[in-house]
């Protein structure tokens, strides 16, 4: 399947047609426009060293926070492999100078023995302290990785709503995410880098002690890998950068082809064969770019393979010209190859882990990030106390326009008064600002302009979490959460132990105890197929349980977001009385919905239209003072003529005339 059409501005080279088509551009991002630059100019072999403290500093921290018995468990382990092998190392030059001595086999091997021994316990040794360091880092990294989650998570459900729709807070969102892993496989590779330090001081300790010119050229073999393994790892850096939106874009597409959610329209509408083309067309695009990285891989890696081999040459060549002339034993030579077999084994592990450190820590730098972020960009804690029992909330000359969008605003100077303990409908056609209206009056966002006053609180300095206290919202597009029916409900009110009582007090209230009587494992009931034991409801069973939800929460204002979308005409009918005999009860109802015959018992009506106030009044006065703009009037009279017959209607024989009435309809709801 193939979908073309006439874009506005030309796409950018070599983007795939399914960016285009699914996500409407490139996801792709250029290095320039990040604050990663700075990292990956950060992968300079200098720059690794100098930073390698701070590394180990965060790795440790965190390992500190999660367990320290584990760690301090970990670190005396490594530290005594490394003098373990230290130890070996000396003992193995003592039996080589006993065994290339002059005297008998006999003699030699006697003089052997100790060191053999020392050899043998050294290397006992070495292995329990490698199983201990295995078992305590295997313990370790677990509980490193979930408190870098916790972290990132507990920041990221604090910050405000529009940090959650930036996608530049999502591409460090989703960096993070890749950092709570890495944090993990830091201390990994943070216990291999310690253990290759311990093993190569060891080594070059030898060394120097052996001749001093072999040390520099120990370190003269090891820098071509040095130099390969860092211009790889930034590569790969940022490449991951480059990719991530697009990355994710096609791991959305296979979930989508598994998803509960989805999948009866996928059957029915046959979009399995049009996600899965596209998903194939990402993925393709993902393979090209690691194929190119692994090309490039390849050529470096091949340029160092070459560089490491002269070097080699060199450091045997002086060891056979230090034979030759009479400067160094052979028993000295053997020692020293081995010594500079392990040395080398040694620093091309610390440089290779400590890249791997690097890499994964420049993830994890940027888990730090996203703390530093969140902590900027989130709902501010304290500020005024709300009137306990406000006798109106006030917008004042409010506009508001999205964060990020260039769009004309939202809301233009907008003022209305919704007053405590009554009923107050927003009516308007779609766009006309009402949503908008609604996630400001929750304090979801504030506005750039203007003001909203519980009596004369602001709320702009007001305790933005006690305003969210204060408010339950029964929306059209309420989230159907994937746990048990009881949950469903009293999450409404999560901070607070669930009840019984409260429970049986919501569900009355919803006329939902048939529904939860239906479910095969009643209250403990899980809503959400593809697990052991799910139960999919219909959409009235939902709306049923959304009202309960709002009515668990028991808040001074409710906001009622088209709430009878899914229910059929009997059980409209039920909610709206329920919502009068809150209102009578002295709870707020802010009502939104477009039909518009369910608002003539509201005590306000706010009519909106473009992101202005058009006119306000009562269901009387908007339908039939002429003074107003009959905005209202107009759009309830269009929607009365949809559920009239076309048809005669015939006489009736007790009245003698036809009944037809513009306004009169049933029940007074146009259904």
């Amino acid at each position: 399947m193939t979908w073309r059409r006439r874009s506005a501005t030309p796409p950018a080279e070599g983007t795939p047609e399914s960016e285009l088509l699914l996500f409407g551009g490139p996801l792709r991002y250029d290095q320039g426009w990040n604050a990663h630059d700075d990292q990956v100019l950060q992968l300079g072999l200098r720059a690794v060293v100098r930073r390698l403290p701070h590394l180990l500093a965060v790795t440790v921290r965190l390992a500190w926070q999660a367990d320290k018995r584990a760690l301090q468990t970990v670190a005396v382990a490594e530290i005594g492999r490394g003098i373990a092998q230290a130890i070996g190392l000396v003992a193995v030059n003592h039996v080589l100078a006993a065994l290339l001595a002059d005297g008998t086999m006999a003699g030699r091997l006697r003089d052997a023995g100790p060191a053999l021994w020392t050899v043998t316990v050294t290397a006992l040794i070495g292995a329990l302290l490698t199983a201990a360091s295995t078992a305590h880092t295997g313990r370790l990294e677990p509980k490193v990785e979930r408190l870098a989650t916790e972290r990132y998570l507990d920041g990221a459900a604090q910050v405000e709503m529009a940090a959650v729709e930036d996608d530049e807070f999502h591409r460090l969102l989703d960096s993070a995410q890749h950092g709570a892993g890495a944090s993990r496989r830091m201390l990994k590779y943070c216990t291999s880098v310690v253990n290759a330090l311990l093993s190569l001081i060891a080594a070059a300790s030898v060394l120097t002690v052996l001749h001093p010119l072999l040390l520099p050229l120990l370190v003269t073999m090891t820098l071509p890998r040095a130099w390969a393994t860092l211009a790889i790892a930034r590569r790969h850096y940022a490449s991951w950068h480059t990719w991530a939106q697009h990355t994710r874009a096609g791991h959305l597409l296979g979930r989508l082809l598994i998803s509960t959610d989805a999948a009866a329209e996928i059957r029915v509408h046959g979009v399995g064969p049009f996600l899965l083309t596209h998903y194939r067309s990402m993925a393709s695009t993902a393979v090209k770019e690691q194929t190119r990285l692994a090309r490039l891989a390849a050529r470096t890696g091949l340029v160092a393979a070459s560089l490491t081999g002269i070097a080699t040459a060199a450091v045997y060549l002086t060891l056979g010209g230090l034979l030759w002339t009479g400067a160094m034993s052979l028993s000295v030579a053997g020692t020293a190859v081995l010594a500079i077999r392990t040395g080398s084994a040694s620093l091309d592990n610390v440089v290779v882990q400590i890249n791997y450190l690097n890499g994964e820590a420049m993830f994890v730098g940027d888990l730090e990030r996203l703390s530093l972020e969140t902590i900027r960009r989130a709902i501010p804690a304290g500020g005024l106390p709300l009137p306990k029992q406000p006798t109106e909330i006030r917008f004042e000359d409010v506009t508001f326009t999205y964060p990020g969008t260039d769009s004309e605003p939202s809301l233009e100077r907008v003022s209305l008064t919704i007053p405590t303990g009554k009923i107050v409908a927003l009516v308007g056609e779609n766009g006309s600002g009402k949503s908008t209206l609604i996630k400001l009056l929750c304090g979801l966002y504030t506005p750039d302009t203007g003001h909203i006053r519980w009596d004369d609180i602001d709320t702009a300095h007001a305790d933005r979490h006690q305003l969210f206290s204060r408010v339950a919202v029964v929306g059209q597009d309420f989230y159907r959460w994937p746990f048990t029916a009881k949950v469903n409900i009293a999450i409404g009110r999560s901070d607070a132990p669930v009840t019984d009582e409260q429970l049986d007090v919501a569900t009355a209230y919803a006329d939902a105890k048939a529904v939860i009587e239906g479910l095969p494992r009643g209250w403990d009931t899980l809503l959400a197929r593809g697990y052991r034991g799910g139960h999919q409801l219909s959409g009235g069973q939902w709306q049923r349980l959304s009202i309960a939800r709002a009515r668990y929460r028991d808040a001074d204002i409710l906001i009622v977001d088209e709430p009878t979308a899914a229910l059929d005409a009997r059980a409209e009918q039920q909610v709206f009385d329920q919502i009068q005999q809150l209102a009578a009860q002295g709870q707020t109802i802010v009502l939104i919905t477009h039909r518009l015959a369910s608002v003539r018992h509201a005590d306000v009506i706010h009519v909106l239209k473009g992101g202005r106030l058009a006119e306000t009044g009562d269901f009387d006065s908007l339908m039939h003072d002429e003074t107003k703009p009959g905005i209202f009037r107009s759009l309830y009279r269009l929607q009365a003529r949809q559920y009239q017959s076309d048809k005669p209607t015939i006489p009736s024989q007790s009245a003698g005339k036809q009944t037809r009435n513009p306004d009169a309809l049933s029940n007074g709801n146009p259904r």
